[in-house]
């Protein structure tokens, strides 16, 4: 039973005492009052108390802190909007699916949870929607979200190495809205939910020629081996950008696999063989206008020798 303090507090509508008592709830573990503290919470928003925020974060306490047995069922009551995160990936974080698996109701946000261990390289995990359950070989070490209980640290990739380059002159622009909205959707919450832009361009040519039709007459640029490559469209993926919502890594790898299957016009759900093959034929490279990169940033040019054609993305994103 929670404490006549915490019931107060909800009739207070004093966001700020409760947020104090989820702490010692999770401090001393008592779970059981946790759960009983958000439902409460709960019921209040009904009767016109504004403490949705506070159910909100103690679900994202339960997914992150709580054992699988409360961190389970806060998953599968779905979206929490405001959440440093989807609760899915919070829970993957701190819990393994043979942990999970009995505690998660059938549902999409049980398979996200699962897509979510892969990343983590667990062993035995069911099949997930489209994508192989494993890693496979040629696939990088995706970065991961570290959560705690009032922040998040998601970092980028290690910054590439450019040097100046001539961009050329003459360029041959492509009409192609399939590959463009693949590219588009590795930062989308970044242009619909925060402050950001991006620019994208498809030619027949080399990487540097989709660089310059996006409009720069000078450059830095520099190869990136396709592990770096996937490794930052992973991230784009799976960031919300400075305001908007964190999407989570196992959506950062699907649309990377999304973006690549796309670019290289193949059938989905993709065979991982032939996506792996055209991973290796694919030209890979970092680029910069020689500015100072600030906020978040995805720019990366890509050159299918197979097609001839090249792809440039330019996203960015600030903070204020």
């Amino acid at each position: 039973m929670i404490s006549r303090r915490a019931i107060d507090a909800i009739e207070a509508s004093d966001t700020d005492e409760l947020l104090r008592v989820v702490d010692g709830l999770c401090a001393t573990t008592d779970w059981e009052d946790l759960v009983e503290l958000k439902q409460r919470c709960r019921d209040a928003v009904g009767r016109g108390k504004q403490l949705w925020g506070v159910e909100e974060h103690i679900r994202y306490r339960l997914a992150l802190e709580a054992p699988a047995p409360w961190a389970g069922p806060a998953v599968s009551e779905g979206a929490a909007r405001f959440s440093l995160g989807p609760l899915p990936e919070v829970a993957a974080s701190t819990k393994t699916w043979a942990e999970l698996d009995s505690h998660l109701d059938d549902g999409p946000w049980r398979g996200v949870v699962a897509a979510e261990r892969v990343l983590r390289r667990e062993a035995g995990i069911p099949p997930i929607p489209d994508l192989p359950e494993s890693l496979v070989d040629w696939e990088p070490h995706y970065l991961l979200a570290t959560y705690y209980a009032q922040k998040v640290e998601a970092p980028s990739p290690d910054p590439a190495m450019v040097d100046d380059i001539a961009l050329p002159a003459d360029f041959e622009t492509i009409d192609d809205p399939l590959s463009e909205g693949a590219l588009l959707d590795l930062v989308q919450p970044w242009v619909t939910e925060s402050n950001g832009r991006c620019d994208i361009a498809v030619v027949e040519g080399e990487a540097m020629s989709a660089v310059r039709a996006l409009g720069l007459t000078r450059a830095r640029a520099g190869v990136l081996g396709h592990d770096d490559a996937l490794r930052w469209m992973g991230w784009a993926g799976a960031s919300g950008g400075a305001h908007g919502r964190r999407r989570g890594a196992a959506a950062g790898r699907y649309g990377a696999w999304w973006a690549l299957a796309t670019l290289c016009d193949l059938d989905w759900p993709p065979d991982p063989d032939e996506v792996g093959k055209a991973v290796e034929r694919l030209g890979f490279h970092w680029f910069d206008d020689g500015s100072p990169a600030t906020g978040w940033v995805l720019r990366l040019a890509i050159h299918d020798p197979a097609t001839g054609l090249s792809w440039a993305i330019s996203a960015l994103d600030w903070a204020d």
